[in-house]
C-alpha cells in the first residue's frame, strides 16, 4: 500500500516526506493521503483551559509507595497506575512529595534517602533508581505535568520510625534542629539553614525538567499543647537571641514572618534564575489574616500561628500560583467556599493563579464521610465563580480507591473533556512553541483485533522550550469533534495513534511548558 503526504502550503507543516512503511498483516485496500484543511481551523473549537492536579503525599506512605520496603518494580509499578490514573480522570497534573522531612525521594547530594522508600532512611532503592526521574518521564510521556512538593523545615514527621541516618540534618547540623510536640523542625532563624534548604532546591531545580516547585502549609510548625492544655511556644530562643544581640529590631512574631518571606522569596528567584520555565507555588492553610477576612469567616490564623504572609506574597508576585486549602463544605459558614475562593482572588492583585485545594480524603467509607457531590459542587461553583482556573485533590488515595465512585464521578461528570493547563504568561520562555513537524513514514497498521490505526510521529520545531505536550482535536465523521492532550518522549517525539475508521481530519498544536499554543496546523484524512 502506497502513502502520502500532499505538500502543506501555509500551515506552517514541516514535511520531512513520507515512505512506504511494512504491515505486519496484509495492507489495507487503496492509499491513504493526508491533505491540508484549513477550512477545519474555524470549526475545531478551543481548547478548555483548567488546572486539574491530585497531590501525590509520600510521607507516611500516604498515597506513594503503599508502603515501605516494595521493591523497585513494585513501586514503579504502582507509580505507573496511579499516573495512568490520572489520565484516564482528564487530570493534567501531579503535585509529587519528594522532600517530606528534610530526606529526599531524588538521587539528592545533600539529604538522604526518604524511609518512606525502603524503611530505612538513607537507603538508597535497589535495585537503583531515581524515583523522580522516573515519575517526570512517565508523567510526560502521558502528557501530564509534574510539580516537586517539599517541605521546607520538618525535620522529623511523627510517624517515622527508623534511625536518622548519618547525612540527616538532626544529626550532621543538630544546632539548626528543634524538637516541637513529637516531630523534629528545622528552625526558621536559623541563616545557615535557609541556605542548606535552598541549597537543595537549587540543585533540584537544575537536574530534573520539574514543571513547578511547590511548598505546603507547613512554615512555621502548628500549634502544640502541653499536657495541660496549653499552647507551646516554639523552641527557637538560641537564634532569637542572636537575632536580638546583632541588634535586630523586630518583635518576635515579626521576625519569625521575616524569616519565612525571605525563604519564599529567595525560593522564586532560585526559580527564576535556574529554571525560569518552571513555576513557583505553595499551597497554604485556607484562612487569611484576621483583619482582612470576608464577614463570618472565622478560625485558625496561620499570620499568628505559622508566621505566613500569604496575602504579602501573592502581592509581592513571589508565587506563580497559589493552592489555597479551602477544606471545608460550602454550606459551612464560618469557613465557606465560595467566600473564601473570593477573598483569595481579592488579595491577588497582580494576577496570579489561584488554583484551590479541595479535600478530596473527606470523602471515605465511614459515617462522616462526606457525599460525592460535596465535590461536584466545589467545582461547578469554581467553574461559575472563576471559569479557566482550576483546583488540585488532596489526595490521590481517594480517587484511586474510587471512593463512594468519587473517581467514576469526577471522570463522567466533571472531566468528560480534557483542559490544558492554563498560561503563565508573565514569566520568560512563555513564547508560544513552534509548529510540530511530521518526521514519520506514516502507516495504517492492522491491530490484533482486526481494527485499522493511522499512525502519526510528531517532533518539536527549533523552539524546544521544557516539557513538550500535543493538543489533538480529532473530527469523526459521526460524532464530531474530541479532544486529546498528548505527552512526549524526552526529546518532545510523541507518536499519535487514531483509529483509521471514521477519522475526517485533525488540528493539532503543540504545548510549550507554560500552557502556551502554537499555531494550530489541519489535515483531512480522506475516505478509503
Amino acid at each position: 500500500m502506497a502513502c502520502g503526504l500532499s505538500p502543506v502550503i501555509g500551515t506552517g507543516l514541516g514535511l520531512a516526506g513520507c515512505a512506504e512503511a511494512p504491515l505486519r498483516l496484509p495492507p489495507l485496500p487503496g492509499e491513504l493521503r493526508l491533505e491540508p484543511a484549513p477550512e477545519l481551523l474555524a470549526q475545531a473549537p478551543l481548547p478548555l483551559r483548567e488546572f486539574r492536579a491530585v497531590w501525590v503525599a509520600t510521607v507516611a506512605n500516604i498515597d506513594w509507595p503503599s508502603r515501605k520496603g516494595l521493591s523497585s518494580a513494585q513501586q514503579q509499578a504502582e507509580a505507573i497506575a496511579l499516573l495512568d490514573l490520572a489520565v484516564q480522570l482528564q487530570l493534567n497534573a501531579v503535585i509529587l512529595q519528594v522532600r517530606p522531612s528534610a530526606d529526599a525521594l531524588f538521587d539528592s547530594p545533600l539529604e538522604p534517602w526518604s524511609e518512606y522508600l525502603s524503611g530505612s532512611q538513607g537507603q538508597a532503592p535497589e535495585p537503583f533508581y531515581d524515583p523522580l526521574a522516573f515519575w517526570i518521564d512517565q508523567a510526560h510521556q502521558r502528557g501530564l505535568e509534574l510539580h516537586a512538593w517539599l517541605n521546607p523545615f520538618r525535620a522529623r514527621q511523627s510517624q517515622a520510625s527508623s534511625a536518622a541516618a548519618a547525612q540527616h540534618l538532626s544529626r550532621s547540623q543538630p544546632q539548626w534542629v528543634r524538637r516541637y510536640g513529637d516531630q523534629l523542625w528545622i528552625d526558621p532563624g536559623e541563616p545557615a539553614a535557609a541556605d542548606h534548604t535552598l541549597a537543595v532546591v537549587e540543585d533540584l531545580l537544575r537536574r530534573y525538567e520539574i514543571d513547578g516547585l511547590h511548598l505546603d502549609d507547613y512554615f512555621y510548625p502548628y500549634p502544640v499543647n502541653d499536657t495541660a492544655g496549653r499552647e507551646l511556644d516554639f523552641p527557637d530562643e538560641p537564634s532569637w537571641t542572636r537575632y536580638r544581640e546583632a541588634g535586630g529590631t523586630l518583635n518576635r512574631a515579626d521576625w519569625r514572618r521575616q524569616n519565612v518571606d525571605q525563604l519564599v522569596q529567595r525560593l522564586q528567584q532560585a526559580v527564576r534564575r535556574v529554571r525560569p520555565e518552571a513555576r513557583f507555588g505553595i499551597s497554604p492553610f485556607g484562612i487569611g489574616k484576621p483583619a482582612l477576612r470576608p464577614e463570618g469567616i472565622a478560625g485558625f490564623s496561620q499570620y499568628d500561628k505559622l508566621y505566613a504572609d500569604v496575602e504579602r506574597w501573592l502581592a509581592e508576585g513571589w508565587v506563580d500560583y497559589l493552592v489555597p486549602q479551602l477544606y471545608w463544605p460550602i454550606a459551612q459558614k464560618a469557613q465557606a467556599f465560595g467566600p473564601l475562593l473570593d477573598y483569595w482572588h481579592g488579595q491577588n492583585p497582580l494576577g496570579r493563579h489561584i488554583w484551590p485545594g479541595l479535600f478530596s480524603s473527606k470523602v471515605t467509607d465511614k459515617a462522616d464521610s462526606w457525599p460525592v457531590d460535596e465535590l461536584l459542587q466545589q467545582i461547578a461553583l469554581l467553574r461559575e465563580r472563576r471559569p479557566g482556573s482550576g483546583h488540585a485533590h488532596f489526595s490521590m488515595v481517594a480517587l484511586a480507591q474510587n471512593r463512594r465512585g468519587l473517581a467514576d464521578a469526577l471522570r463522567q461528570q466533571a472531566y468528560s473533556q480534557p483542559a490544558l493547563v492554563p498560561a503563565t504568561p508573565w514569566l520568560a520562555g512563555a513564547a508560544a512553541p513552534d509548529v510540530p513537524a511530521l518526521d514519520w513514514r506514516c502507516h495504517r497498521e492492522v491491530q490484533n483485533n482486526g481494527e485499522a490505526q493511522l499512525i502519526l510521529r510528531l517532533r518539536p520545531g527549533t523552539r524546544h522550550a521544557g516539557s513538550w505536550r500535543y493538543w489533538v482535536q480529532i473530527r469523526h465523521a459521526r460524532e464530531g469533534w474530541r479532544s486529546r492532550l498528548m505527552g512526549s518522549q524526552a526529546d518532545g517525539s510523541a507518536e499519535l495513534r487514531l483509529p483509521a475508521a471514521g477519522v475526517e481530519g485533525l488540528v493539532l498544536r503543540a504545548v510549550g511548558g507554560l500552557g502556551q499554543l502554537g499555531p494550530a496546523q489541519a489535515l483531512r484524512v480522506p475516505a478509503d
